[in-house]
């Protein structure tokens, strides 16, 4: 766990599934920085913008136009924020959002509006194995239904989608099923449950702490390090399902290191403050089963109706996750907190919907600091003395971890093996395997390779 301070060593991070190609070259300390490219000849032309002053200009432009907000999202290619605008009679609104260095377009529904859709479908069509979020990029709620609604249920959502009109909702099928990711094996361990730690963070008494997914603690309130290991963390609270899922987990030593930082393997992210997600913004999440993964923000205030119930004000993202994936680390290239895993459809062989706990909410809820609020933050979403891969008499490697010191099962099976080999490339990307058997002889081999920034990939 990221309690400890791990040897930077260069090792691939185990995974169990695809990642996205590029998340290693595009994670990088400097990339997209913020430019202010306006000049008095062009001073209501968008501005360029990093995604967190993106997500800051959102804020404040949503103020600004009331009732005008239609929603914001970020133009990554362009780096530029784009703020929807329903015009009506004011044409001044549309003036005041470029004047404040947004692109604008006009839409048919404002914000207020999607939620009063959001709160009709909450009413009507509260179903198991549904979700809807607002999408500002179409200006509409997109619903998602997994593999078991049918029949009558989804005539029921099919109704009620169309109820709202296809300006308001879309509706579509998914092939996964909605579930929270959680599973029996490594990272941080409950009963027989698995989940990954997602940040480091400092409690209001001043004691340090981390943020998981809130249904992880429905294992048990005694976590430890490792599979049958001594307790070393106390749950303090949680909420699972209702308004989120994030729990407050404090270690039983007050002494406890608690760096505000995300470790990858070969590189660590410093984490520096919590930020709201803006969609379209690029993150990153690991876990400690399918280590660093990248995608982007599709849609906020999702609703998500598990089988154990419905929880909301989620992010959508299509990032992968896999079970034990829950409560890992989302955040930015940049150093921003953005979520914590919470669960989705899919693989990261097939892909899928993945949601996301806003750190933000969990903080405020559990009235605790992280990075530049506080002395923690940060942590190991997957594999700070946690394991991921296979390996450990409870199939996982005990001190290894998807993206630690090892490929995957060093000191797997109580045998000090199963290493990850990193070989730098110039400006290549990072593609690491690595895989531990446990059998009282933990077996283990990984490989990998590195691209400039050290931040090794997982394929």
């Amino acid at each position: 766990m990221s309690h400890k301070r791990i040897p930077k060593r260069k090792a691939a991070i185990a995974a169990g599934g695809v990642v996205a190609l590029g998340a290693a070259a595009i994670l990088l300390p400097n990339a997209n920085a913020s430019q202010d490219g306006s000049s008095d000849d062009a001073a209501a032309a968008p501005k360029t913008l990093k995604a967190g002053d993106a997500s800051d200009l959102a804020s404040q432009l949503s103020g600004l136009l009331g009732d005008a907000f239609g929603g914001s999202y970020y133009d990554g290619d362009n780096q530029q924020l784009v703020v929807n605008v329903v015009p009506g009679d004011n044409n001044n609104v549309i003036v005041q959002a470029k004047a404040a260095g947004a692109k604008v377009r006009e839409v048919e529904n404002s914000w207020s509006e999607l939620q009063d859709g959001a709160a009709t479908l909450k009413s009507e069509a509260t179903i198991a194995g549904t979700s809807w979020s607002i999408d500002p990029r179409t200006n509409k709620l997109l619903v998602t239904a997994d593999s078991t609604v049918t029949g009558a249920k989804w005539d029921r959502l099919e109704s009620t989608v169309k109820e709202l009109g296809s300006d308001m909702a879309t509706v579509k099928k998914s092939s996964g099923t909605f579930k929270p990711f959680v599973s029996g094996g490594d990272a941080i361990f409950a009963g027989g449950s698995r989940c990954s730690l997602g940040f480091n963070v400092t409690a209001g008494d001043g004691s340090p702490a981390f943020l998981t997914a809130g249904h992880c603690t429905l294992g048990g309130n005694e976590w430890s390090d490792s599979q049958g290991g001594q307790p070393i963390a106390t749950v303090d609270q949680s909420t699972f399902p209702g308004n989120g899922d994030f729990a407050l987990v404090k270690y039983d030593d007050p002494a406890t290191e608690a760096p505000s930082e995300v470790n990858t393997g070969n590189q660590t992210v410093p984490i520096t403050e919590a930020a709201e997600a803006t969609v379209g913004q690029q993150v990153f999440r690991m876990g400690s089963t399918t280590g660093l993964n990248d995608g982007q923000v599709l849609g906020l205030d999702a609703t998500v109706n598990y089988p154990e119930g419905t929880v909301t004000g989620l992010i959508q993202t299509d990032v992968c996750a896999e079970p034990g994936d829950s409560g890992g680390s989302l955040f930015t290239q940049d150093g921003l907190a953005i979520g914590l895993t919470s669960g989705g459809s899919g693989d990261c062989t097939a892909g899928g919907e993945t949601f996301f706990q806003p750190v933000t909410t969990a903080l405020e809820a559990v009235g605790a600091t992280l990075g530049a609020g506080g002395a923690a933050g940060g942590g190991a979403g997957a594999g700070d003395e946690a394991g991921a891969g296979a390996g450990d008499e409870a199939g996982a490697g005990d001190e290894a971890g998807a993206g630690e010191e090892a490929g995957a099962g060093e000191q797997a099976g109580g045998d000090e093996a199963g290493a990850g080999a990193g070989a730098g490339q110039g400006a290549g990307q990072g593609v690491g395997q690595g895989q531990g058997q446990g059998n009282g002889q933990g077996q283990g081999a990984g490989q990998g390779v590195e691209d400039d920034s050290g931040l090794t990939e997982s394929r």
